[in-house]
């Protein structure tokens, strides 16, 4: 895995190259030191599970042939196409949000000099994704799905951090919106498609598959992506600040955190009013009557054995698919999730 990840960096290189000599546009020095800057800030620095699992994917649907160099490569640049597709969005999120931390780093508009620029910065990194794809996809025959399927993701994903940006309007402070069904709305749109389907539909497109006969994957992926943000949701509740990396903050923000659903669902008038008073205040002492209120709830039980049944349902639906090299990518993201820690 070390030999991939650092293959796959040294695409990165290769690509933010071509980037910072891209003969549409006339490069100063200093255009080139910023987005060469902006770059190695925002897009290499996190897990890279997402860009790493292109190659993981496409692998396991060649069933054990193994990848030439170009494959390799081609499958990276999708992998860093997502990357990029990650960075865009976290860069305006950071601003949308007034957050100050990101990978254990100031978010990039904090940084000095940097501030509102960084609105344009994640419009680059929009628009640096085309131009990869343009560079090194254009000859290929699903080129133009290549195009759409970017473009659809990014739709939905949007769409997704729109719902979830009204959903938690400041003035609107009501917690009966929040519902199971409209929690899994934000999560298969904001999180769910360009996180679990797209790195699975670029692989399938490298392998020559036509997207519209996989509908049945993007489903799982779909159902296994809104499974990952629950335990994200959980873990930001319960999990150890240490382990996860940050401290989470979602009782405070007023999220339409899954936990807080459950509450809801669970809980007696009289606990219904104790988190209406407490929910999404910064106080400590409110967030300590949450956690009393989560604990009474015996949320931990509750998680425990949605985290079962969603385990065995995506387990059979995967072993329901007809092709083994299919089932060996789902299995293959399932195996890196389940009962994860952080």
């Amino acid at each position: 895995m070390a030999d991939l990840k650092s293959t796959f960096l040294n695409v990165y290189s290769v690509l933010k190259s071509e980037l910072l000599h891209d003969p549409a546009f006339e490069w100063s020095e200093d255009s080139r030191q910023w987005v060469d800057r902006m770059l190695d800030y925002n897009v290499p620095g996190g897990k890279l599970n997402r860009g790493l699992s292109v190659i993981d994917s496409y692998r396991l649907l060649k069933e054990g042939q193994a990848l030439n160099d170009d494959e390799i490569f081609q499958a990276s640049a999708l992998g860093w196409c997502i990357e990029w597709l990650q960075a865009y969005f976290l860069v305006l999120d950071d601003i949308m949000d007034n957050s100050h931390t990101r990978r254990g780093q100031p978010c990039w508009y904090r940084v000095p000099k940097v501030g509102m620029i960084a609105a344009n910065d994640g419009v680059l990194l929009r628009n640096h994704i085309p131009r990869i794809l343009r560079k090194h996809f254009k000859g290929k025959p699903y080129y133009v799905e290549l195009l759409d399927l970017f473009n659809e993701v990014e739709f939905q994903t949007a769409a997704g951090q729109m719902i979830d940006l009204i959903t938690t309007l400041e003035g609107e402070k009501d917690l009966s919106k929040y519902t199971l069904s409209l929690h899994r709305r934000i999560v298969q749109y904001k999180t769910a498609y360009y996180s679990f389907y797209l790195p699975v539909a670029c692989a399938l497109l490298m392998a020559g598959e036509n997207l519209d006969n996989h509908v049945d994957v993007k489903n799982i992926l779909v159902e296994m992506g809104t499974y990952f943000q629950v335990q994200d949701d959980y873990l930001d509740c319960f999990g150890d600040p240490e382990t996860i990396g940050k401290i989470g903050t979602d009782i405070e923000d007023f999220k339409c955190s899954w936990v807080v659903v459950k509450a809801l669902e669970l809980c007696n008038e009289e606990q219904k009013k104790v988190l209406h008073e407490n929910y999404g205040k910064p106080d400590p002492a409110n967030v300590a009557i949450v956690k009393t209120l989560y604990n009474e709830l015996n949320l931990e039980g509750v998680f425990e054995e949605y985290e079962s049944t969603s385990y065995e349902k995506l387990v059979t639906s995967i072993e329901a698919h007809p092709s083994n090299a299919v089932q060996a990518v789902l299995k293959s993201f399932l195996a890196k999730i389940y009962k994860r820690q952080k």
